[in-house]
């Protein structure tokens, strides 16, 4: 039993509405590939979109379901699922998400940030060069 198990971050408000505002936030995300927020929300539904995107590139009929029970629209899930057909994560092993801050804002200053979907193919890091084999 969770008794008094908290999961996540709560957001201030109840639990119903920190999942319905995650729910919104992972559609705008994922439909506009890049949306501005605050931060603690943009490193709440960082982890989610990054397994949405996992989902998608597994391709099964499981995943897809799951994907759309976490997004809540099918159309939307279908085209994540074609962009990672099309092969658009597929050199990347997580990381799908990029949170560049814009400083805070006037009202009560609250940090802003954008995140946004990496669509950059992504470069390997070449190996380290030794000093043994420098010398040589």
């Amino acid at each position: 039993m969770r008794h008094n198990k908290k999961r996540g971050m709560k957001l201030g408000t109840d639990a119903s509405h920190t999942k319905a505002m995650k729910k919104s936030l992972i559609q705008a995300l994922l439909a506009n590939d890049r949306i501005k927020t605050l931060d603690v929300r943009a490193k709440a539904i960082r982890p989610e979109v990054d397994r949405v995107i996992t989902w998608a590139k597994k391709g099964d009929l499981a995943s897809r379901r799951l994907a759309i029970a976490k997004v809540g629209d099918k159309e939307l899930v279908r085209e994540v699922f074609e962009k990672a057909a099309q092969g658009m994560w597929a050199d990347r092993n997580g990381g799908y998400t990029r949170i560049m801050k814009l400083g805070p804002r006037k009202g009560d200053a609250a940090e802003v940030v954008i995140i946004e979907l990496v669509t950059e193919p992504c470069t390997p890091k070449q190996a380290a060069v030794t000093k043994v084999d420098a010398a040589e």
